[in-house]
């Protein structure tokens, strides 16, 4: 799938979270942080371990959901 200029915008409101796009560091995410993903950008967020998250998500174009991320992926070692 080709890239776009289309994506989706987080915007974490409480609690710590976590982002990864494929190949890249996993990044911490804080309330007040927002983040872009480009569209067709393969990548996966969600709550820190032990930890809740609340955010705002934008999308402009279509999502294409994947697998579901282990534990261990997030660094829940």
């Amino acid at each position: 799938m080709a890239p776009s200029l289309l994506g989706s915008e987080l915007f974490i409101t409480e609690g710590e979270g976590r982002i990864q796009a494929r190949g890249e560091p996993i990044v911490a995410l804080h309330p007040g942080d927002t983040v872009f993903a480009p569209g067709g950008e393969w990548h996966w967020y969600g709550a820190a371990p032990d930890h809740f998250m609340t955010h705002l998500a934008m999308s402009d174009g279509e999502a294409e959901w994947g697998e579901h991320v282990t534990n261990e992926q997030c660094g829940a070692n």
